[in-house]
């Protein structure tokens, strides 16, 4: 990660949380992941689920604790669903601080939704121009465009 985007360097509390060191309202666990009820719920049931092995982002997960993950968020979006019978579930992932991320360990976060409830949108969506995303998707696909990763 280049020095601009790390994060300052900290103990990461999820890490105590997979090794017992901090106390979590654990939901579920297995081999790879671990399900546990978010401190900072926004709705009943906010649940996150992380990866056992230590991975910051996206671009640092494994492939198969990235499917783990999704698997587990899966799994528990379905407990959370036969519990609290929401309208829809919210699943959200952030990646580095300008992604909103603000613990440094990878998580996926399901949060229950009812209709009209106080959380919104965090941007309004408005469609795209179709040139500009043929235009996109050419830069995607050609390698060229492709810059070294950091």
């Amino acid at each position: 990660m280049p020095a601009e985007t790390t994060p300052a360097v900290r103990p990461c509390e999820f890490c105590d949380i997979v090794s017992g060191r901090l106390h979590a309202e654990i939901l579920h666990e297995d081999e790879s992941t671990i399900a546990f009820l978010d401190h900072t719920a926004v709705m009943e049931g906010h649940t996150l689920v992380i990866p056992r092995r230590h991975a910051t982002d996206i671009w640092e997960i494994t492939e198969d604790d990235a499917a783990a993950v999704m698997r587990t968020a899966h799994r528990m979006a379905g407990v959370l669903r036969g519990v609290f019978a929401p309208d829809g579930m919210t699943l959200f992932q952030a990646n580095r601080p300008a992604g909103w991320q603000d613990v440094f360990h990878l998580h996926v976060h399901l949060v229950p939704r009812r209709e009209a409830d106080h959380l919104h949108r965090p941007w309004q969506a408005t469609r795209a121009d179709a040139a500009t995303l043929a235009a996109t998707r050419r830069r995607i696909l050609d390698p060229g465009s492709r810059r070294p990763l950091p």
